[in-house]
């Protein structure tokens, strides 16, 4: 494949990217996504076979699969935690366009949503396997794992679009170490972690 293909096939993907978080799947068309990449209508079946296919690109491109190795090495609850909201609250700070696709597609419960759970599931699994053992070793204290699991996937991963609260707020946007230091802190606070010295 060519350099000049390459940036066709890149500039469709970040076109679709952005319409699909701004419109929803079905809300955007292939010649809203071409007009955006300026690149012929044809182009999308060339590379891609299709609108469906575009999406699923998307993921395969920008999703950070490559940290899930180190991610699931990872055996301490506590740094597991950490861990996982701090490359959470990076990536959705770096690319909220994806995220807000995902959880549209989440929230809506779309034909799409299974090969989404095949990418994250593996994920939220291993976030469950954490606050266990967290709980079993005596680091975490809760009542109902399932229930656990949604406040904290809730507080990390399906956060707010602060837009829609900005008239609320009095503090400046924190920058992504602040807002991953005030989750982090957040999150352990709710599941009862006290740590040494306190």
């Amino acid at each position: 494949m060519t350099d000049k293909e390459l940036d066709v096939k890149m500039r469709i993907l970040l076109a679709a990217k952005k319409l699909f978080a701004k419109n929803g799947y079905d809300g955007t068309s292939v010649r809203q996504i071409c007009e955006e990449a300026g690149a012929n209508v044809a182009l999308v079946s060339y590379h891609f076979g299709g609108k469906e296919n575009v999406f699923h690109e998307i993921f395969k491109q920008f999703f950070p699969s490559y940290k899930l190795a180190d991610f699931f090495a990872l055996q301490d609850p506590i740094v597991g935690i950490q861990t996982i909201i701090r490359e959470v609250v990076f990536i959705r700070n770096a690319d909220p366009e994806m995220i807000t696709m995902m959880q549209m597609e989440i929230i809506t419960i779309t034909p799409r949503v299974e090969k989404m759970r095949d990418l994250i599931y593996p994920i939220w699994k291993k976030v469950r396997e954490f606050l266990e053992i967290g709980r079993k070793q005596g680091l975490y204290h809760f009542e109902s794992l399932d229930s656990t699991l949604m406040f904290v996937l809730g507080s990390i991963f399906f956060y707010k679009q602060r837009e829609f609260f900005e008239l609320l707020f009095t503090d400046e946007r924190p920058d992504t170490e602040t807002l991953i230091n005030q989750t982090t802190k957040y999150v352990l606070n709710a599941l009862g972690y006290q740590q040494r010295g306190d």
